[in-house]
């Protein structure tokens, strides 16, 4: 994270703090990266809400009801930070619509594979792409086959699947190097300051940086620039 500010002129990182340590006393920043661990969220939360902080939370395994639809200052709320991911999910939530109407019964399934050192099974990712999936098939997310490996190093790799006995359809993802994810919390950052108070997600950035690329556009009109 720190090298990706260090790269780009209208960043700065004013302090960072590593496992264990207090935010007491630290100075209200524009906006604070959370990207710690599950049971670190809380008290995290608690300094953002008493310095008035925006903040983007990038860890996976806590309890969601920790920020609801209506906290009281912007929040962010981000399994993953990739843009590509962002919109992997828009896709999934069209994919699933398409399989909700095709004639012959269709199998959904996502699996996502990490390095064997990650936690949480299934990811968080992969949760999203499940639950936009069954969105838009208009179905139980449980209905949704989840399959999750652990294994090596690799960074992140998603699938959402959409298989009947006429054809498959696959959305992948793979991050090849972390950068990404310290690239797009950045751009989640900017994004959250000025926000009015909610729980905000990479959709909801998506909708304003994204959604151009899967609207139509006029025969003979410029293509719509898709912002990072």
């Amino acid at each position: 994270m720190r090298a990706a500010a260090a790269s780009q002129d209208d960043v700065e990182v004013v302090w960072a703090v590593g496992r264990g340590t207090s935010l007491d006393g630290l100075a209200p920043v524009d906006v604070a990266v959370d990207v710690s661990s599950a049971d670190a969220v809380a008290g995290h939360l608690a300094w953002a809400r008493s310095t008035g902080t925006p903040l983007v939370v990038g860890t996976t395994g806590w309890d969601p009801a920790l920020v609801p639809a209506d906290v009281d200052l912007p929040v962010l709320v981000a399994p993953n930070f990739s843009l590509g991911v962002a919109l992997v999910e828009q896709l999934a939530r069209a994919l699933g619509r398409y399989a909700a109407h095709t004639p012959s019964p269709v199998d959904l399934a996502v699996t996502d594979t990490h390095h064997r050192h990650k936690v949480d099974a299934p990811s968080g990712t992969a949760v999203l792409l499940r639950e936009a999936l069954a969105e838009g098939a208009d179905a139980d997310a449980g209905q949704v086959q989840t399959t999750s490996l652990r294994v090596g190093e690799v960074v992140g790799r998603h699938e959402v699947v959409a298989a009947s006995a006429l054809e498959t359809i696959t959305l992948a993802h793979e991050a090849h190097d972390r950068a990404v994810f310290a690239t797009g919390a950045l751009t989640a950052a900017r994004w959250l300051v000025g926000r009015p108070a909610g729980r905000w997600s990479m959709a909801d950035l998506a909708a304003e940086h994204l959604t151009t690329l899967t609207t139509p556009t006029t025969p003979g009109a410029p293509a719509p620039d898709a912002a990072a």
